[in-house]
């Protein structure tokens, strides 16, 4: 009986399956470079609102939440977020003897401009939906 030697060439199903394991790696990795911002959810939109008020102004936490509503449980993994994905710009700010250090936040360049487009957007959208709502009145 001959030996056939697999090693030298693999058969059709080896084939297929590295063919396909490429493919799911570059899939996977266009996945990744196509994410370039946040899921902006209701809250993450509610917070920006806040921030394009004054968009050079460092802002701090407490005071995000008293004017947001947002529990703290909420609004700091949204502000961690934002600044993993360099929308925000944090630093720690030292105040007086004997209390520790606030953290505070402000928007980048990036963030302004993300935050100016999507309520463009927005607002575009609401326009183009108005007359379907009023019956062909503007």
């Amino acid at each position: 009986m001959q030996r056939t030697d697999f090693s030298a060439e693999p058969c059709h199903a080896h084939r297929a399956l590295r063919n396909r394991i490429a493919l799911d790696n570059n899939l996977y990795i266009c996945r990744l470079y196509l994410v370039k911002t946040p899921r902006l959810s209701p809250q993450t939109l509610c917070l920006l609102e806040r921030f394009i008020e004054h968009p050079a102004a460092w802002r701090y936490g407490y005071e995000l939440s008293r004017e947001t509503g947002l529990k703290s449980g909420t609004l700091y993994p949204i502000l961690m977020r934002l600044a993993k994905f360099s929308l925000l710009e944090t630093k720690w700010v030292a105040t007086e003897d004997g209390v520790p250090p606030r953290h505070t936040y402000r928007l980048t360049p990036n963030g302004v401009e993300l935050v100016r487009s999507t309520f463009r957007n927005s607002r575009s959208a609401l326009k183009a939906r108005r007359p379907a709502f009023s019956r062909g009145r503007a």
